[in-house]
C-alpha cells in the first residue's frame, strides 16, 4: 500500500511539472514578436541584382529617345519666340561660315516681339474695296511701334505675289494695308485671307529672321 501511494504521488508530481512547463512555453511563445516578413518592395528591400536589371531595361529606352531626338527636324519647344530663336541658333552653329562678331539675336528677339504685338494685340478693321481689301491696323504703345515696323515692310514683300498689288499708308495711330488684284480668283483669295492671312503670306519670314540674326539687315 505504501509503494502504491508513493507511485501515485510521483505520477502526480510529474504530471503537474509537465503541465507547468507546457504553460510556460506557451506564454513565452505568445510574448515573442513575430518574425518580419519581406515585403518585396524594391525601396524597402533593395536587391543589387534587381537594380541592375532595372537599369538594363531602361538603357535601351534611353538610347531610343536619344536616337529619336537626333533624327528629328527643328521644332518649337513650347514658346514660339523661344523656339524660333533656338532654330536660328542651331542653323548658325551648323554653319562653319557664321561670323559670330556680327550675330545679333537681340534684334531678332525684338522683331519677334513686333510679330507678337501685331498678331495678338493690333486692331484690324477690314473693308472690301474694288479688287480686294483695305485694312486699317491700329494700336498704341509697343503695339503701335510694331505696326509701323511691320505693315509697310510686309506690303513691299507681298507686292507682286500672285499678281497682287500691295501698298501701305501711314496713319497717326497705325497703318493702312491695301491689297488688290485684277484676277477675280485672287480677289476672292485676298478677301478670304483677311488681315492675318495676308500677313503670313509669302515664304520670306524665315530667311528674313536668319538675316536679322546674322546682322545682315535691321528688322
Amino acid at each position: 500500500m505504501k509503494r502504491s501511494a508513493q507511485r501515485l504521488m510521483v505520477a502526480t508530481v510529474v504530471g503537474t511539472l509537465t503541465l507547468v512547463s507546457a504553460a510556460i512555453g506557451q506564454t513565452m511563445h505568445a510574448a515573442s514578436p513575430p518574425e518580419a516578413q519581406p515585403t518585396g518592395h524594391p525601396m524597402m528591400n533593395p536587391d543589387p541584382a534587381q537594380g541592375s536589371g532595372m537599369m538594363d531595361k531602361h538603357g535601351p529606352m534611353m538610347q531610343m529617345h536619344a536616337a529619336q531626338a537626333s533624327n528629328l527636324g527643328l521644332t518649337m519647344p513650347g514658346q514660339d519666340a523661344f523656339g524660333a530663336i533656338q532654330e536660328i541658333v542651331l542653323k548658325l552653329e551648323a554653319d562653319p561660315k557664321t561670323d559670330w562678331s556680327k550675330v545679333d539675336l537681340e534684334a531678332l528677339r525684338q522683331h519677334l516681339i513686333d510679330m507678337d504685338e501685331v498678331t495678338l494685340r493690333a486692331v484690324a478693321d477690314s473693308r472690301q474695296i474694288d479688287g480686294g481689301l483695305s485694312i486699317t491696323v491700329t494700336g498704341s504703345g509697343r503695339t503701335l511701334s510694331a505696326i509701323h515696323h511691320m505693315i509697310a515692310a510686309h506690303a513691299r514683300e507681298i507686292n507682286g505675289l500672285y499678281g497682287w498689288n500691295a501698298r501701305s499708308e501711314s496713319l497717326a495711330d497705325g497703318e493702312r494695308l491695301i491689297v488688290t488684284a485684277s484676277d477675280p480668283r485672287q480677289v476672292e483669295r485676298i478677301r478670304g485671307l483677311g488681315f492675318i492671312g495676308l500677313m503670313v503670306s509669302g515664304i520670306h519670314h524665315q530667311p528674313h529672321h536668319l538675316a536679322i540674326a546674322k546682322g545682315q539687315m535691321v528688322h
